[in-house]
């Protein structure tokens, strides 16, 4: 009984610890230990139980009557700032974790199982004194994340194929603390119910600066939440005894409306209004991936991905219906406009002996952000990472895995980022870590 609480922690921690930080994008440079160390590279090759975020297939390449049960960790360190002449400001959104759990078995031919983790995600934190408060001496903050229970299924066709698919159940939740001056917040309306129009034509009584708060200060779960659907294919093909090839498609999430009650708009000159915000059409992309592996020997291994990230389809604009039973709803929106995000993946591991394999590799990520539309608030520019870690086998069915990701500092300016000819830099590093430990039963 001890152990079933203990393990239930576990499942209820993971399923709350969606709001992460993201190095792709908004996605993870890798999944699992091994993945991560060799740079997000696992298309074409045993990955562990991490294998139903990267190609599902390749979980049918544990032997025959194997199950392995995974509890894993994960810690990124962003170090984000916002400067404008005369002025910068420090993220202090330093450190986010991440814990998962997952149990994969093999039966005959079939792989079958569960996973939890978190997929990916952004946030900063910046204080009430910054130029990013806008004058409204209060906390400018964003927490986006989104995870995943997972319900994979693989196949050993034969020898050399495997195929393998994955039902994902997803949730997203999101907090924001945004401050605008005015002129932008007029701009950001769309459109508008007849109760708002006074507000409205007068610029909200000339206000100087307008908010839009919705937080619940948690670090695991966001006040704005919307649950959806996804999914996941992909194959193997062995060409050689040496040489191995894998593809994936995951499919674009289908997630409901990020809603919540107890938002607040406020202005300098007309105080706060309560109501719901509802932030619309919030989805993750949809992703191709293209991998090889190749091992001439027991002690080397060699891999390489290739990823095509479509956030074209799902991050041309922010977009917010903010309701008011009295006054009705009014919809705002920030155009963001992404492009397509292609990420290349190098690994290798070297077997130093039987227990201990170390590992290297390096993860190139195209920035998706245009300039012109970059904000402080979501900096989702990284592009370079190397990484590093080993796999230790503490015993015939005792695993673990380390690793750990530099991310070197990129900087991306948008020119009237603090207003008409006002460029606004955002600078942005990590340094990452992940650690996964394996039983396994056979």
């Amino acid at each position: 009984m001890k152990y079933q609480k203990q393990l239930l922690a576990v499942v209820l921690s993971t399923l709350f610890s969606s709001l992460t930080w993201a190095t792709n994008g908004m996605n993870l440079e890798g999944y699992g230990a091994r993945s991560s160390a060799m740079g997000g590279a696992g298309m074409a090759f045993d990955t562990g139980n991490s294998a139903v975020m990267n190609n599902p297939a390749t979980l049918a390449m544990v032997q025959e009557g194997t199950a392995r049960f995974g509890l894993g960790v994960r810690m990124l360190g962003p170090d984000v700032s916002a400067s404008m002449p005369g002025t910068q400001a420090d993220s202090d959104g330093t450190a986010y974790y991440m814990p998962s759990i997952s149990y994969m078995r093999r039966g005959g031919k079939f792989t079958y199982g569960a996973a939890v983790l978190a997929q990916g995600g952004m946030g900063t934190d910046y204080s009430a004194n910054s130029f990013l408060a806008a004058g409204s001496g209060q906390e400018v903050r964003s927490e986006v994340g989104v995870g995943r229970v997972m319900l994979p299924l693989a196949y050993d066709v034969n020898e050399r194929l495997n195929i393998g698919g994955s039902f994902d159940i997803v949730w997203a939740g999101m907090d924001l603390k945004m401050a605008v001056p005015s002129a932008n917040l007029a701009g950001m309306i769309r459109s508008y119910d007849a109760g708002w129009t006074p507000a409205v034509t007068t610029g909200f009584g000339g206000a100087t600066w307008g908010r839009f708060d919705f937080s619940n200060g948690n670090d695991y779960t966001g006040k704005a939440r919307g649950y959806g659907v996804a999914g996941k294919l992909g194959f193997t093909y062995k060409m050689t005894d040496t040489l191995t090839i894998g593809a994936t498609y995951h499919t674009e999430t289908a997630i409901s409306d990020l809603e919540t009650d107890g938002a607040t708009l406020s202005t300098d000159t007309g105080g706060s209004i309560t109501g719901t915000i509802k932030v619309r059409d919030f989805q993750w992309p949809a992703t191709y991936g293209l991998g090889i592996a190749y091992q001439p020997n027991d002690r080397w291994l060699f891999a390489a991905d290739y990823k095509r990230i479509n956030w074209s389809e799902v991050m041309q604009a922010f977009r917010m219906t903010f309701i008011e039973p009295t006054l009705g709803a009014m919809d705002v929106a920030m155009p963001q406009y992404w492009e397509d995000q292609h990420v290349i993946a190098l690994g290798v591991q070297y077997q130093y002996n039987d227990r201990l394999a170390l590992r290297f590799g390096y993860n190139h990520a195209s920035n998706p952000v245009p300039d012109t539309y970059l904000n402080p608030l979501f900096p989702a520019i990284v592009e370079h990472h190397i990484t590093a870690g080993f796999g230790y086998r503490m015993s015939d069915s005792d695993n673990i895995g380390f690793a750990l990701t530099y991310a070197p500092e990129v900087t991306a300016v948008n020119p009237n980022g603090g207003g008409p000819g006002v460029p606004v830099t955002s600078a942005h590093s990590q340094i990452n870590w992940s650690l996964n430990y394996v039983h396994t039963f056979r």
